[in-house]
């Protein structure tokens, strides 16, 4: 068995504290306990998360220019706490019995695809490195994450929560953190937190879409992240709603959702880093108003304006919601033009963020 160091550059899991404490005070039995050690884990990694720091911008290739070939690795913890575990499917080998191997081999599958055939980068890092998963982490525990090398999977506590190899889009939401930390490193605080997760969830929701059969549009999506890891004992049908922000829940144990839709709602606040899974509702929305406006599939145009401001060398790492929107608008009229940037910069603005948005000349329009 191998057993990785500590984790770098680590991120907190798709499961927000602020439900995982509502269960750990309102549930019972196996249900609370699961919500305990999740949160216990969380704050583990946020302690690892602010002693280190991830490789500095700029050390890897900008742009792959051949076909990478796939490489995935999914191993087995055997509900423990060394990682990776035992090797149980590499890149190639056929599906096994564990449905769970095989729901992160194929979630790796889509997230690679849509990285490559939509945006041409070549795995997180844009290098071709490996992805690896693995799956049965810890006993029960209500949460995945990605560490800054790999991902892992929790089982659920099964009364609340299902496994939460289940989701396409949580899978394409943890690697897109490993994009995201490769490219801006977005300081995991304030603004910039809720920024850095709300991206995760723009590009794991086109995962989703991109993964369907018949890939979706903007339109027919649902816009929900991590649809089906909830048990049917749960009132609610997701995580978040990118659509809705704060429709995704309402339960008399896990509470109701907090998510904002616009700037009026913005949650200041100590907890969750500055609420970075509560206000990364606000530019979730933004993204999904572009995408619906703009038509055709979410990674058409939406997805190509924000993958380019993502991967911006003039995006700070202290970035705050306005900063993102201005760019975003401005790469909406340099790749595609006057409508498109409006209709992004018209989004920002039903949710309460201004972007400024440059002429084609470079003079800077009339503000939202």
């Amino acid at each position: 068995m191998t057993v990785r160091g500590a984790p770098k550059g680590c991120v907190l899991g798709i499961v927000p504290p602020h439900l995982l404490e509502a269960l750990a005070r309102n549930g019972t039995g196996d249900a609370r306990d699961s919500a305990e050690r999740a949160l216990e884990h969380s704050r583990r990694l946020a302690a690892q998360r602010r002693a280190t720091r991830d490789r500095p911008r700029g050390t890897y290739p900008m742009m792959a220019t051949t076909p990478p070939p796939e490489d995935r690795e999914i191993y087995d913890a055997h509900t423990g706490n060394d990682l990776p575990g035992d090797l149980v499917r590499a890149e190639g080998a056929p599906a096994v019995a564990d449905a769970a191997v095989n729901e992160v081999y194929d979630g790796f599958g889509w997230t690679w695809l849509l990285y490559w055939e939509v945006f041409g980068r070549s795995s997180f890092d844009n290098d071709g490195s490996a992805l690896v998963g693995s799956v049965h982490y810890q006993r029960k525990l209500d949460n995945d994450a990605w560490d800054g090398t790999q991902m892992y999977f929790g089982d659920g506590d099964g009364e609340y929560f299902k496994r939460f190899t289940l989701a396409v889009d949580v899978i394409g939401h943890e690697l897109t953190h490993g994009v995201t930390s490769t490219e801006s490193n977005l300081t995991y605080q304030g603004q910039s937190g809720a920024l850095n997760e709300s991206l995760s969830d723009v590009f794991g929701a086109m995962v989703k879409q991109y993964a369907h059969d018949p890939k979706q549009t903007a339109a027919e999506a649902d816009w929900l992240i991590g649809a089906g890891l909830f048990t049917a004992k749960v009132s609610g049908v997701a995580l978040r709603s990118m659509k809705a922000p704060g429709t995704a829940y309402d339960d008399p144990v896990l509470g109701k959702d907090p998510q904002p839709a616009d700037m009026s709602g913005y949650v200041d606040t100590t907890d969750d880093s500055g609420g970075v899974h509560i206000n990364s509702g606000i530019p979730n929305r933004a993204f999904y108003l572009t995408a619906v406006a703009l038509g055709g599939h979410a990674w058409d145009e939406a997805g190509r304006i924000w993958y380019a401001a993502m991967t911006d060398s003039a995006l700070p790492a202290d970035s705050d919601f306005a900063t993102f929107a201005t760019l975003t608008a401005d790469h909406a009229a340099s790749l595609f033009g006057a409508t498109e940037q409006q209709a992004v910069v018209d989004s920002w603005a039903t949710v309460g963020v201004t972007a400024t948005a440059q002429a084609a000349g470079g003079d800077p329009q009339a503000e939202a």
